[in-house]
């Protein structure tokens, strides 16, 4: 309970006197408004799966990146740009339903990735499970400046493409005839989305980065209805469980991007939760004075 006893020692001391818990603290803010604005379009779009697809599509591009001795972030970058063109070009030239065609690639993404981690050269090379779990702790200035950048492209790029990305969200026909082609801007919030994933997967982890970006815009579109708003609520409630996982993390030793996905979930949950009650007490007051107009009063003389 020290959270509560001596809320100086939990909340602010990891920050104001550990570095590299600050700059932890600076790239899961980083990566929550990055995951954030793509997840909302991911989630209204119900692409989900898409979006888990993609984040472990970038796997083979980090694994032949880390066994030759480049940034991974490049080979995460080819093998998401990959990912992109194999999903279009599938979607355009085979009858078969979308989540199929991507499901095949899921699999033989991940299936590549995992031929390539098990050759001796690739366990000679590194510890690969921080591109898998995260290491926040690892995180360096260079870092930071590339979540930067990729946090400006992807918020500049959902407002540029703001219009074209609504349209096409609830209506791609109505897209098409406003000039929107249906096509195009699939293929860009995938670049969008691709990169978000790019820039996080050394924050939280590739195979948990799926949780910052579903969860938030989840929770953020159970209590908002306009866009915009979605995307706010979705960055308040990342940030709130980046900050808690955190100093979860930090104060129970355990593993730091798990425990920030956990938060996010249940954060969700929470959300969820409140708004069931908050829906089940408004129709029980509206139903109590249903009954109450419905008494007929007695007549006075």
């Amino acid at each position: 309970m020290d959270f509560l006893t001596d809320p100086v020692s939990w909340w602010i001391a990891p920050f104001a006197d550990n570095d590299v818990m600050r700059q932890a603290l600076w790239a899961s803010l980083l990566t929550v408004v990055t995951t954030s604005v793509v997840g909302t379009w991911v989630v209204l779009r119900g692409l989900a799966f898409l979006g888990d697809a993609l984040a472990h599509g970038v796997l083979p591009g980090i694994a032949v990146a880390t066994v030759v001795g480049f940034d991974p972030a490049i080979g995460a970058v080819v093998a998401a740009l990959a990912m992109v063109l194999g999903i279009g070009s599938l979607r355009a030239r085979s009858p078969l339903p979308d989540d199929t065609s991507i499901g095949l690639l899921f699999v033989g993404f991940l299936a590549v990735a995992v031929v390539l981690m098990s050759t001796p050269s690739a366990q000679r090379a590194g510890d690969l499970d921080r591109f898998l779990f995260g290491s926040i702790v690892a995180i360096d200035g260079n870092d930071l400046l590339r979540q930067v950048i990729v946090a400006v492209v992807v918020v500049v790029g959902s407002v540029v493409l703001y219009r074209a990305l609504l349209a096409s969200t609830f209506d791609e026909r109505m897209a098409g005839t406003l000039g929107f082609p249906p096509g195009r801007i699939r293929i860009a919030l995938l670049c969008l989305l691709a990169l978000a994933i790019v820039a996080s997967f050394e924050t939280v982890g590739n195979l948990l980065v799926y949780a910052f970006l579903i969860a938030p815009p989840a929770a953020g579109a159970l209590v908002a209805r306009r866009v915009p708003v979605i995307m706010m609520a979705a960055v308040a409630i990342g940030a709130v469980s980046a900050v808690v996982g955190l100093l979860l993390s930090y104060h129970h030793r355990t593993a730091t991007g798990a425990t920030m996905a956990l938060c996010t979930v249940s954060a969700f949950l929470l959300v969820l939760a409140g708004r069931n009650m908050a829906t089940a007490l408004h129709t029980s007051r509206g139903v109590h004075r249903k009954r109450i107009d419905e008494v007929e009063l007695p007549s006075v003389g």
